[in-house]
């Protein structure tokens, strides 16, 4: 399994926007073959920043999604309405127990 976390934190005027847009790729991205779970959270010590966690049935799912026009249509729109991003973890993992 590979799990992806990162985070953006957005422009007091550009939050809503942002947070529709995380929500539509979160939303479209649950769709793609592969995705074991894709979600986006509010940070509570920053209500600015949105921190995503997603989990992927392996490394070419996640260059699949990566493909994907809604993904770069998401990334550029992250870019224009962000007041900073984080680099973007991606890790291989598997249960514990």
């Amino acid at each position: 399994m590979i799990i992806v976390i990162g985070s953006v934190t957005a422009r007091p005027d550009s939050f809503e926007e942002l947070r529709q847009a995380s929500l539509d790729h979160v939303h479209r991205s649950r769709t793609e073959a592969g995705c074991i779970s894709h979600s986006v959270q509010v940070d509570c010590e920053d209500p600015m920043r949105l921190f995503f966690f997603e989990r992927w049935s392996d490394m070419a799912a996640l260059k699949e999604h990566f493909g994907q026009p809604g993904s770069t249509a998401f990334i550029a729109a992250a870019r224009r309405l962000a007041a900073a991003s984080e680099n973007i973890s991606i890790y291989e993992a598997s249960p514990a127990g």
